[in-house]
């Protein structure tokens, strides 16, 4: 597997797909570029699933969070396109993507998106 950031997100088989159970994960090492400043943007991204029957595996979700690092993007819009990614690639029971961006100009801004089948 690529140590190079990459669009690409792997699964494996849900261990136990008969049962609800939820994981969640945490990225306090999250970058993007502010589109319209060109300045650096550091987010903690937490996702929460109920998986259905794969598993977002965790290396490639780093290197997939990895890619984002020189990309311009508003917070609104970078938090539905991981969500939108990570549900084409589970198709989980249900999901939450929570981007909490640091403080910039004063505000924090934290932004959640969820999506349920």
């Amino acid at each position: 597997m690529s140590t190079q950031p990459s669009k690409s997100l792997d699964t494996f088989p849900n261990p136990k797909p008969e049962r609800d159970y939820e994981i969640r994960m945490e990225c306090p090492e999250f970058t993007c570029v502010c589109p319209k400043t060109g300045q650096p943007d550091f987010a903690t991204i937490r996702i929460r699933y109920v998986p259905d029957q794969t598993c977002v595996e965790l290396k490639s979700l780093k290197l997939y969070l990895w890619s984002y690092r020189d990309e311009g993007a508003f917070h609104e819009a970078v938090t539905n396109k991981i969500l939108d990614d990570l549900v084409a690639a589970t198709q989980p029971r249900k999901m939450t993507v929570e981007a909490d961006f640091y403080v910039r100009g004063g505000i924090r801004t934290v932004v959640e998106a969820t999506h349920t089948a």
